[in-house]
């Protein structure tokens, strides 16, 4: 397909020919607008051109750098001009309906209920979600319609001039990946370090799910620290991202390396394992929240910040912008899950081997649905950060307890899970060999498969 021609302007004619000046007027804003907009157009069917290149099977490595449009992979606004397509595009609104979205494409509202039903005979159109779109593609006599039901699975409606009328199935979407390998050294913050590393927030959080047991990011990160990861992601056909998830990680604090390598068991299950097979999960994360600092520390001896006497302060306090998760540190039921006067929103988890206990305080709001009987997960956002009760700013307290008793929660010895067995260890080793690979090669890998 013949793309439109590259224009040039020449601006270098010299300035004191002012005879040739004067002929060469500006031209008129209808013209210079008509231009601008060919211009534009000429660019966005290259970068058209460029992404389905990628997505048809181009496994050449690309530039760690280079920019990738993801926007519209599927429905192209250039194919509407270069290949003839008509696409009409409707984002269904807060009580909107797919009866209505099928009438606003035009159709007369008999038809529009004979395309609800083909709908209904493969997909529940009760399920359709406000913000979601339904898109409308007329080709070669051929009309139809999609709607993305989630990252695998799409609706499509569809109706020929010579049918008897619509016919509704359900598609796999395809998706695709690239392996990645990116490094970073800290500076001021790992999220930072992170971003300059082309990393997302959502891949920068895996990482530290990953490290958490053994580094504590509120207080243990240093300048000078680093990190290696070889990950991969994933996007639909539409080019959104489905996320992304590591396969490798290395890192480095305060001069001790830790790595880590995915490894899937034979039923499926995932966990990650240092790479002689020791698993990097805990019987408690170093801490309950992400990236802060600790403000005040375990002491029996502490001024208190609003009633101004001296008495012991049973927990570390980390501090934190109101709405920051709160994670339970280990698996446990709910004990307790209320107000609890200074403390304001307050949880106490009893954990599974009976004799340990953690609490929670200065929560701004609880996670909707839990209550004192609720089981919980390493990990699980139980809360968010804020500062109800007796606080001067934003601040999670927690307190860990032996038996009821409050020890330090920074000096609290964890147990790790339990290893790689033995008739695994050969597979183990067969399936992480390539991936810890990866993190001793000098380059960046940008591989679309």
């Amino acid at each position: 397909m013949r793309l439109p021609e590259t224009f040039h302007h020449d601006f270098s004619a010299p300035a004191g020919n002012t005879a040739s000046a004067a002929h060469r007027r500006r031209k008129p804003k209808r013209q210079r607008i008509a231009m601008r907009k060919l211009l534009l157009a000429a660019g966005a069917t290259a970068l058209t051109f460029s992404a389905l290149a990628l997505l048809m099977g181009n496994s050449q490595e690309v530039a760690a750098k280079s920019s990738i449009p993801h926007e519209e992979w599927l429905y192209p606004a250039a194919l509407k001009q270069v290949a003839g397509h008509t696409v009409q595009k409707e984002t269904l609104k807060s009580g909107d309906t797919a009866l209505g979205v099928f009438e606003r494409f035009g159709y007369a509202p008999a038809e529009a209920a004979a395309i609800a039903d083909a709908a209904r005979k493969v997909y529940p159109l009760r399920n359709v979600l406000a913000g979601r779109s339904f898109s409308l593609v007329n080709e070669d006599g051929t009309s139809s319609i999609y709607y993305e039901i989630d990252p695998r699975t799409r609706l499509h409606l569809s109706r020929t001039n010579d049918s008897n009328g619509w016919q509704g199935r359900l598609e796999k979407r395809n998706t695709v990946a690239r392996d990645v390998i990116a490094s970073g050294t800290i500076e001021d913050s790992l999220f930072e370090a992170a971003a300059k590393a082309g990393l997302n927030d959502r891949t920068t959080m895996n990482l530290v799910d990953i490290f958490a047991w053994d580094i504590d990011f509120a207080r243990d990160i240093r300048k000078g620290d680093s990190f290696r990861i070889y990950y991969e992601e994933r996007y639909d056909d539409s080019g959104k991202p489905l996320g992304s998830e590591i396969l490798a990680a290395e890192f480095v604090n305060q001069g001790q390396t830790y790595r880590a390598v995915r490894f899937e068991k034979p039923n499926g299950d995932v966990e990650y394992f240092t790479p002689d097979g020791k698993s990097m999960r805990k019987s408690y994360l170093k801490a309950p929240v992400k990236f802060t600092r600790i403000s005040s520390r375990f002491t029996l001896h502490r001024k208190h910040p609003i009633l101004g006497y001296t008495r012991a302060h049973k927990g570390v306090d980390y501090a934190a912008p109101t709405g920051t998760p709160i994670h339970a540190v280990g698996d446990g039921r709910i004990i307790f899950y209320g107000w609890k006067h200074g403390y304001g929103r307050f949880a106490v988890i009893r954990h599974t081997n009976g004799t340990h206990s953690t609490a929670y305080g200065h929560m701004s709001r609880f996670v909707r649905g839990m209550h004192v009987g609720s089981r919980v997960r390493q990990g699980q956002t139980i809360g968010y950060v804020g500062m109800s009760g007796l606080a001067t700013g934003p601040h999670l307290h927690f307190e860990f307890r032996v038996r009821g008793r409050a020890v330090n929660p920074l000096t609290v010895k964890r147990s790790p899970a339990a290893p790689i067995p033995a008739s695994m260890m050969a597979s183990f080793r067969q399936q992480t060999a390539p991936l810890l690979a990866q993190l001793n090669t000098s380059t960046t890998l940008l591989a679309w498969d």
